[in-house]
């Protein structure tokens, strides 16, 4: 059968099992089909296009030559995955991804069982994969388990710790390294896939375990050179040599838009008995999509898009985003200040530093997928008199925790912490969710933490966390853009521990800390429409508390609220210590701590996340007239 055909082949795979009954020559269309289906999918979502464009081919082949769901596919990060969800029975569902009750734009277990494995971080699908070649061998199953990891995971110590691991072991796994940026080995045209078909298959393996058994009766220095000679050989033409360190057999470079070079490899990986193996593809993110070919970030995330241009319908916005306000202002304190330096774990760009880096390159750090390694790093200049800012996403920053305990909290190392992405991040629901850092931090001794509760107060922080030099100190701020406050030219210093008062009143008191102080406003307003004079007060700060401002607040007030974006356990637990503490408690005074929910949250709008989550002006005022034993006539809407 030719390669074309008049009948679509995509409307024909339903699962992956539809696709195995396709032929090698048909492939090459399904995979075309794939592509159009997926550009025009995500241009009525938005989401992550790119990466999954550059693996098309590779989703294709996979799924033809392996056996799943039996067979495990694990997907490093999964921002790739969406070419996979539309071969695996989600076709039907995958304009809803990303939205509220859709599918997640990452691999999601209790989604569907072609999903292995949850992911969203980085760089977790060798320990995950090797998880699961043990499983099956005590259990006694046959199964291949394929780990897909792209060259920039493939940067962080946790999968290098699963390679010593799987090496050592000799375990029959599969990685594919998914090499579409930082060439590696650039492969050689029609000689490195040939390379490739050969050491793969089972004539090459054979021959070298014989010489590998015939080395072991030659005297120890014959035997060394042929090892030699055949490690250098094999080697001449591939970029295996650190991979077979670590007791991965290697295979490639091959190209992975080639299906003609892919599918025989990919079938003598399959039938290897080879302990763990590693294929190296070389992959162009963004293939076959002329603007993302043509774009400098290949369209890795993008917003709704016009299928024919490619222009995205992003929504024009005269406030400037925290992120860029954060940039800036940084750049603002660091031409006063030489001392100042700029860390990025592989988010130059989402943090803001990418503003830093323009202005001092020689003073910025891109260390790479390794949160661990930039905030010892951080420390490392820190304990020599330098002012890192160490600017890392809530949820990644939780993966370099104990360094941020033993590095620099014990130490008390003065590296100053920008924490974006705080709080609720819409889209990409629970895994990117900044929820915990408010709790993980304020538990160290000696931690400042701060958060901005506007554009303003973010300026303020970083001038406050340049000067401050006691002691490791955070600011966190809110994805998205600012509330369209007046900024001031320069940040000011803020005392530190030092709240303020932003609204007097007499019977309620709103404490916020963050960025929902714009709602709390709100929600003071409308209460003051029910008879309740309400004081709101910004706290700044989660450690150390203005321990004075909230105890005159209990002391002067019928019911205390606290309001944070952060998870149970954050700064409405420091509060409720500090009053139990004083014997605050004891007055009669009531309080409630508002929080996220104690869930994980499934993406949605940021809006939707934030009127669930109870944390809007609606949910306030109903959890203030609830604590006073007042209720909302039935017919009556929060305005």
């Amino acid at each position: 059968m030719s390669g074309k055909s008049k009948t679509p082949l995509l409307d024909m795979v339903k699962v992956p099992a539809d696709l195995r009954q396709l032929t090698d020559a048909q492939l090459p269309q399904l995979a075309e089909e794939l592509r159009t289906e997926l550009v025009d999918a995500v241009s009525v979502t938005g989401g992550h296009l790119g990466a999954g464009l550059g693996v098309v081919e590779l989703t294709v082949a996979l799924h033809h030559v392996f056996d799943t769901p039996h067979d495990r596919i694990i997907w490093d990060v999964g921002h790739q995955c969406y070419p996979h969800k539309i071969l695996t029975g989600r076709r039907d569902r995958i304009r809803t991804i990303r939205q509220e009750k859709g599918l997640s734009g990452f691999t999601k277990r209790k989604e569907s069982e072609y999903d292995p494995f949850g992911a969203a971080h980085s760089s977790t699908s060798i320990s995950a994969g090797l998880g699961m070649v043990e499983a099956a061998r005590l259990e006694g199953v046959q199964r291949n388990v394929i780990s897909v990891i792209g060259d920039g995971s493939i940067t962080a110590g946790m999968a290098y710790e699963a390679m010593n691991n799987s090496g050592g072991m000799d375990a029959r796994q599969i990685v594919i390294l998914n090499d579409n940026d930082m060439s590696i080995a650039p492969p050689t045209g029609a000689m490195s896939h040939y390379l490739a078909r050969l050491v793969s298959g089972k004539t090459y393996r054979s021959l070298r375990e014989t010489a590998k058994q015939l080395n072991k009766k030659l005297p120890a220095f014959i035997a060394d050179k042929a090892r030699k000679t055949e490690e250098y050989t094999r080697n001449f033409f591939t970029a295996g040599t650190m991979f077979e360190e670590l007791g991965f057999y290697y295979v490639g470079p091959i190209d992975g838009h080639n299906l003609e070079a892919m599918l025989p490899v990919l079938r003598n990986v399959r039938d290897s008995e080879q302990g763990p193996i590693l294929l190296h593809i070389r992959t162009e993110k963004g293939k076959g999509y002329a603007p993302a070919e043509q774009s400098d970030c290949k369209l890795h995330a993008v917003a709704k898009f016009d299928v024919v241009s490619g222009k995205q319908q992003k929504s024009v916005q005269n406030v400037p985003s925290y992120t860029k306000v954060f940039g800036q202002s940084l750049v603002q304190e660091a031409e006063r200040d030489e001392k100042i330096v700029g860390i990025s774990a592989a988010m130059p760009g989402g943090t803001g530093i990418d503003i830093f880096g323009e202005a001092f390159p020689d003073r910025t750090y891109d260390v790479g997928i390794a949160e661990q390694h930039a905030v010892t790093f951080a420390a490392g200049m820190a304990s020599e008199g330098y002012k890192p800012f160490c600017a890392i996403y809530s949820t990644f920053l939780q993966r370099g925790y104990d360094q941020v305990v033993h590095d620099v909290s014990i130490q008390q190392l003065p590296v100053r912490f920008p924490i974006d992405r705080a709080g609720f991040v819409g889209a990409d629901g629970s895994t990117h969710a900044g929820s915990f850092d408010i709790a993980y931090l304020s538990c160290l001794p000696g931690f400042t933490v701060m958060a901005a509760s506007d554009e303003a107060e973010l300026k303020h922080m970083v001038a406050t966390a340049v000067a401050y030099d006691e002691g490791p100190i955070s600011f966190r701020y809110p994805r998205g853009n600012g509330v369209g406050v007046e900024m001031p030219e320069r940040g000011t210093i803020l005392e530190i521990g030092k709240g303020r008062i932003v609204k007097e009143g007499t019977k309620v008191a709103l404490l916020s800390f963050g960025s929902r102080l714009q709602d709390t406003l709100a929600a003071a307003h409308e209460l003051e429409q029910f008879g309740l004079s309400t004081t709101v007060a910004d706290a700044r700060f989660a450690k150390p508390l203005d321990t004075e401002m909230i105890s005159r607040l209990a002391k002067e007030h019928e019911l205390l609220i606290t309001i944070e974006e952060g998870s149970t356990g954050g700064f409405g637990a420091m509060v409720l210590h500090h009053l139990a503490g004083e014997g605050l408690l004891d007055i009669g005074l009531k309080i409630r701590t508002m929080t996220m929910p104690d869930i994980y949250m499934d993406q949605m709008s940021p809006d939707r996340m934030i009127q669930t989550a109870g944390l809007d002006k609606a949910g306030i005022v109903a959890t203030a007239l609830s604590a006073l034993g007042k209720e909302i006539a039935a017919n009556q809407e929060i305005a």
